[in-house]
């Protein structure tokens, strides 16, 4: 398989997966706010704030973007490669001005310097070719605008999440998904790297736990809902893999319910004003 057929296998696996549960990810994030109260769109969006003309990468079904028009935003705009999530995006109320696209980050339609901030939740770490896609951003951000993305870290120590992906990882070794995303967008170094090469200045690393709790068939539904591996799972692996983490998670507390858990890493980063 090429380089562009893995591309594409990528990207369709995740056009199907958003299409089929556009809302997986608002409902997981707004599951698992961080111990102040505060969700991880609320932290991104702080990051941009002041800017009106913003645009979201991946936006989905459009939440982040309802958080930023809450504080203030008047420029909004959003691109996504699945309409289903577009779809939920465009009945929002405070999206009604919302440019919103059917359209890859690698190939933004949009013009040079359009934008006061770019953002991205989860969804960087999943973009095939990312050298295009930084390139692309830096085109349509005007100098000295910032960029806020927040990729996926690792399971706080003794959460939920962390007992399902020791209990997981051995079926999704067997049965993975096509190849996705690019690894140096999930470190600090290569970020940097990447980011450097397109005219941003170094990188402002924060990390994050979201927390909250809930009782364990709870948190297995989120996990699910998460984790793209698991629709590549038979029926009955499924099912036994439900039975063995309810039963350890039930075994890890006394109480109901079981922390969910998982560490984010929000970076931060100003476009130079020489490109």
């Amino acid at each position: 398989m090429t380089t562009a057929d893995a591309a594409h296998a990528g990207e369709k696996f995740l056009r199907d997966m958003h299409n089929r549960a556009p809302e997986a990810m608002s409902r997981y994030v707004t599951a698992h706010p961080m111990a102040d109260g505060r969700t991880s769109y609320q932290f991104l969006a702080e990051r941009v704030a002041g800017a009106q003309r913003v645009l979201d990468l991946g936006c989905g079904d459009g939440s982040l973007l309802a958080v930023l028009a809450r504080g203030g935003a008047t420029g909004l705009a959003g691109v996504d490669i699945a309409a289903g999530g577009l779809a939920v995006a465009r009945a929002r109320p405070e999206l009604a001005d919302a440019d919103l696209r059917e359209a890859r980050a690698q190939d933004l339609p949009f013009a040079e310097d359009s934008f006061d901030a770019v953002v991205c939740h989860m969804a960087l770490m999943l973009m095939a070719d990312v050298e295009r896609v930084v390139a692309e951003t830096a085109r349509v951000l005007r100098p000295g605008g910032t960029l806020a993305v927040a990729v996926g870290g690792r399971a706080a120590e003794g959460s939920g999440l962390e007992l399902f992906l020791k209990l997981a990882r051995p079926l999704f070794a067997k049965r993975p998904v096509p190849p996705i995303g690019d690894r140096r967008t999930r470190s600090r170094d290569g970020l940097n790297e990447l980011l450097a090469a397109a005219g941003f200045a170094p990188i402002t690393w924060e990390e994050i736990i979201l927390g909250g709790s809930g009782t364990p068939e709870k948190v297995w539904k989120t996990a699910v809902e998460k984790y793209y591996d698991t629709a590549t799972l038979a029926a009955e692996e499924l099912t036994a893999l439900r039975r063995e983490f309810l039963q350890r998670a039930r075994a890890l507390t006394e109480r109901e319910s079981i922390t969910r858990g998982e560490r984010l890493a929000v970076v931060t980063t100003r476009l130079l004003t020489s490109r």
